[in-house]
């Protein structure tokens, strides 16, 4: 049969249970700023009730259970990876796309330009001095203008092998302090919430880098790969990713710069596998579209393509060319000069022979027919060339570096539209997991008033039974 005494120990059992549900409660209200943070629910357990056998029921404090939602974390990671991607792209692109002006109105593109009408005024007085000094100093203007376009795409490149390595740093101190996390985990701080909101919290921010899988395991540590293959973390042991510059054994173009890689812990090259992110970024940026300009170690470059076959173009006119009939007729001498022994460097090598004068230039075309004027006549020419062989990939030199310019305001325009949609699907995957795992402030306050009226309920029953055990002992006493 229940007494008295079994009933007050019920009530002071709940008594504890209550306090333990309003002091979750406080934790999540304090903590519902905190980054990583999920709100926390104590279950109370149902203590046997049978008269018969003197249990008097009511409810004990069981475990905390934690509202985080898995699947919900991961869609923030997968769409954090992709803004780290786009953020990477928008921030390289918009460096690189202001070495390309198609305005007309600086660098490559006026300076050309300018060269052409430079041959064209040429034409119209071959034996003009002034007019062919201007042409000298108009091509000088050009491989100017192709020397600081490959330098500041290159100083680009130089950033952007600094990132690169910077980011593989970020990569491995997050990890490392993950690490740290598990070990406490592992050591006996398993039910923390403050450690486990800061493990999710770093695991945030390191899909801004790469693309993770993080899985809970039994022990409460955190297991993290990268791109599902290459582990980071098992249990309390790092391994850490590298980063190298190297001439694949398979370059076509070996004298270029070498390619960037990223190396797992035992040397394995995971460059395939690093394809999102912050970090794969980086690596595309630096492997695809900067070579693709200046060159790489597999291919030369657009725009040293563009500096040689210009250059090329010009010389073979012009040496083709007689400054004068002679007897014996003079030659015509090369206007430009840059490095033969790399193709990579061409842009950034390209000068006028400081030895050519304007009487050097040759502006007779020795035919036949001779024609006093074909040589700067067939240069001007270039602007709009009426032959193949004049031409790049199909197009006038003016159009190929109209292409370049245009392939990266492109790339640009496509990487700030996905910076967009990501910054958007970010906040809409926070938002889904706030709405799942966050601490809903409402449902917080109206859990403390129910609970603090149980609190005192109970507080009273214990109040009242208290004073009915000291009755019940002094009645028994008088009666003895």
């Amino acid at each position: 049969m229940v007494s008295l005494l079994s009933t007050l120990l019920t009530s002071a059992s709940a008594l504890t249970a209550y306090e333990q549900v309003l002091e979750v409660t406080e934790n999540n209200v304090a903590n519902s700023s905190t980054p990583g943070f999920a709100a926390q629910t104590q279950d109370l357990d149902a203590m046997p009730f049978d008269p018969s056998e003197g249990s008097a029921g009511g409810v004990t404090a069981g475990v905390v259970q934690d509202s985080r939602d898995q699947y919900a974390e991961q869609n923030v990671w997968q769409q954090s990876v992709l803004l780290g991607q786009a953020n990477q792209n928008v921030s390289t692109l918009t460096a690189l796309q202001n070495y390309f002006d198609i305005s007309g109105n600086s660098g490559i593109d006026q300076a050309l330009n300018n060269l052409f009408s430079a041959f064209s005024a040429w034409g119209q007085s071959p034996t003009d001095t002034e007019a062919q000094q201007t042409v000298i100093d108009n091509a000088t203007d050009l491989a100017t203008a192709f020397q600081q376009t490959a330098s500041g795409i290159q100083g680009v490149e130089q950033d952007t092998d600094q990132q690169l390595q910077q980011t593989v740093a970020q990569v491995n101190s997050l990890v490392g302090q993950l690490q740290g996390y598990n070990t406490q985990i592992m050591g006996g701080d398993r039910n923390d919430a403050g450690l486990e909101a800061n493990t999710y919290s770093t695991l945030e921010q390191l899909s801004q880098y790469v693309d993770i899988n993080a899985t809970p395991q039994a022990d409460g540590s955190v297991t993290v790969l990268l791109g599902d293959q290459t582990p980071l973390l098992v249990g309390t042991q790092q391994y850490s990713i590298s980063s190298t510059f190297q001439v694949p054994a398979d370059a076509t173009n070996p004298q270029g710069p070498p390619q960037a890689q990223i190396l797992a812990s035992d040397g394995t090259d995971i460059t395939a596998n690093v394809t999102s992110g912050q970090l794969g970024a980086l690596v595309n940026l630096r492997n695809q579209v900067l070579p693709s300009y200046i060159g790489g170690s597999y291919q030369v470059g657009d725009l040293n393509t563009m500096a040689q076959q210009f250059a090329d173009c010009v010389n073979q006119e012009l040496t083709s060319g007689n400054v004068s009939d002679g007897p014996p007729a003079q030659a015509g001498a090369a206007l430009f000069t840059y490095d033969t022994t790399n193709a990579s460097d061409v842009a950034a090598t390209l000068a006028v022979d400081p030895t050519v004068t304007a009487g050097n230039l040759a502006a007779i075309d020795p035919g036949p027919p001779e024609v006093a004027n074909g040589i700067p006549l067939a240069l001007a020419q270039l602007s709009a060339p009426q032959d193949a062989a004049d031409e790049i990939n199909g197009a006038s030199f003016t159009d190929y570096y109209g292409n370049m310019a245009t392939e990266v305001g492109s790339a640009l325009s496509d990487a700030t539209s996905q910076q967009t949609v990501q910054q958007s699907s970010v906040a809409q995957a926070q938002n889904l997991r706030q709405q799942v795992s966050g601490v809903n402030l409402d449902e917080e306050a109206m859990e403390v008033v129910e609970f603090e009226r149980a609190y005192q309920a109970s507080a009273q029953l214990v109040t009242v039974l208290d004073q009915l055990t000291d009755d019940t002992v002094n009645i028994l006493s008088t009666t003895t």
